[in-house]
């Protein structure tokens, strides 16, 4: 396990009206794969510690360390990172953390990416480790969300070039939109996401649920369980 170091929050940006996306600048960074986390810790003034995992959105080399994180209402952690902190407050991280739920520029083969809410982070890690390394490997991407105005990292998937971008709206969707509001079911995934004959690797982050409820889905579809590649999160 690696050690505690210290971290700076170089800046803040809105995602959503619930998410956030914070820049931290953390020296003796060494980089990271896509799809690696790392843990935060805070500490109260009377000593009380709440430590919690992020998937980063970051990539690559640098000491500059970017996290998306959503609110949970009733979380100890992930309202204070959204509502409160600020460039200049001092956090305390350990990472990069995680060597399964990656993917590396070596990687050519077909990749399905099927995100939940915020399970998009690690997933978009991904997008832009193929951006910047030109890989060709192809990627499409199938995204989950309440509504479009929950949709993290919006005007970057939107210039995402040749991957392939699904989104499925489970509470509210545009006008014209041919897909009616609904979690992601079996049919779905058959229509909307890669074949297991193209031989592919499939990553799936999000809410517990929705992680089991899509690796099955994909399963029964005849995907290899081995090269579906699961992470999930509780929310904090």
């Amino acid at each position: 396990m690696t050690t505690w170091r210290a971290a700076t929050v170089a800046s803040t940006a809105r995602l959503t009206s619930t998410a956030r996306s914070i820049v931290l600048d953390v020296p003796g960074w060494q980089g990271n794969l896509a799809g690696q986390h790392l843990d935060l810790r805070l500490t109260a003034e009377d000593g009380y510690q709440a430590v919690r995992s992020y998937s980063i959105a970051s990539v690559g080399p640098g000491q500059l360390v970017e996290l998306g994180v959503d609110k949970v209402v009733d979380g100890e952690v992930s309202p204070y990172l959204v509502d409160e902190v600020r460039a200049g407050d001092q956090l305390e991280i350990r990472g990069p953390l995680g060597g399964w739920f990656v993917w590396r520029p070596a990687d050519v083969g077909p990749v399905q990416l099927v995100a939940g809410g915020s399970g998009i982070v690690p997933l978009a890690a991904m997008i832009r480790a193929r951006r910047t390394s030109s890989s060709v490997a192809p990627f499409r991407l199938l995204y989950s969300a309440r509504t479009p105005d929950d949709v993290l990292f919006a005007p970057e998937l939107d210039n995402a070039g040749d991957v392939e971008i699904t989104f499925a709206y489970t509470r509210r969707a545009p006008d014209g939109f041919a897909r009616k509001p609904k979690r992601l079911d079996r049919t779905d995934l058959a229509e909307l996401t890669l074949p297991p004959a193209d031989d592919l690797t499939v990553f799936v982050c999000g809410p517990t649920g929705f992680v089991e409820a899509v690796a099955d889905g994909l399963v029964s579809l005849g995907h290899d369980p081995a090269r579906v590649k699961t992470e999930r999160f509780g929310g904090a």
